[in-house]
């Protein structure tokens, strides 16, 4: 190392749980360039002085979305920033926040997973369709009526980030919400019908307090907090229509 080389002080929240009652604190000195990001400190960290330290991480260019921590305090993909941000100052590297931790900085998912599994995130179709029909065709604005809602990569920075997730981890959260909106106004889809029973139930949308902190996180700018408000209006909607539908059908 140079004499000009810098050096920062990354402190990470340590779990093993074979050995370990309750987290703790690890500090390490990690000599960095100005173009090195937080995920590449750590990285540092597990090839040169303890290669016991775990974490998840794959594309390193904000696409995957598997490389998520809370960064000082913030929950942010630790591939898109960087340790110059922070100098000379200490990086503190946590997992995210309300999820059970697995080792280190690796949380459990399994939960999400079902929660993504329980909005069927796939098109129902309205109707059937055969090949020599051809593919189902839309409008350039029944695109951009879901589109924004598409670009989610699942990072769950937003369930960090979500204080009624922290307090109940029933609750379908953000990004569950954001793609259950998504397959719910494209024009191809028909199973409107089956996730509005989700929407409107007990760990439905009605659980958001509105703080909107899940889309400042959001790296994809995906706006998760729009997605739960317009269902709140859809679920309203819903509950009140059943009182202006004549019951046994119209005659």
């Amino acid at each position: 190392m140079s004499e000009n080389q810098k050096v920062i002080e990354i402190e990470v929240l340590r779990y093993h749980p074979e050995k370990d009652k309750e987290p703790h604190k690890q500090v390490f000195e990690v000599p960095f360039t100005d173009d090195m990001s937080v995920l590449q400190g750590v990285q540092y960290i597990k090839d040169y002085l303890d290669g016991s330290l775990s974490f998840r991480w794959s594309c390193r260019m904000a696409i995957c979305g598997s490389c998520g921590m809370m960064i000082n305090g913030e929950p942010s993909l630790s591939c898109q920033t960087f340790l110059r941000d922070f100098y000379p100052a200490r990086v503190r590297v946590e997992a995210l926040s309300h999820f059970p931790i697995e080792r280190d900085l690796v949380v459990n998912i399994e939960g999400f997973i079902e929660k993504l599994e329980s909005i069927q995130p796939y098109i129902i179709p309205k109707e059937p369709r055969t090949l020599a029909q051809g593919e189902y065709l839309q409008t350039p604005e029944q695109l951009n009526a879901y589109e924004q809602f598409s670009s989610c990569i699942n990072c769950l920075l937003c369930y960090a980030a979500c204080p009624q997730f922290g307090l109940n981890s029933s609750f379908i959260g953000p990004a569950a919400t954001a793609l259950l909106h998504r397959y719910n106004v494209d024009s191809r889809d028909g199973g409107k019908a089956e996730r509005m029973e989700l929407v409107n139930s007990e760990e439905g949308v009605f659980n958001c307090t509105a703080v909107g902190y899940c889309s400042e996180v959001c790296p994809k700018q995906v706006d998760p907090a729009n997605a739960v408000n317009q269902n709140k209006t859809n679920s309203a909607a819903d509950y009140f229509l059943r009182f202006l539908t004549p019951k046994g059908g119209a005659k």
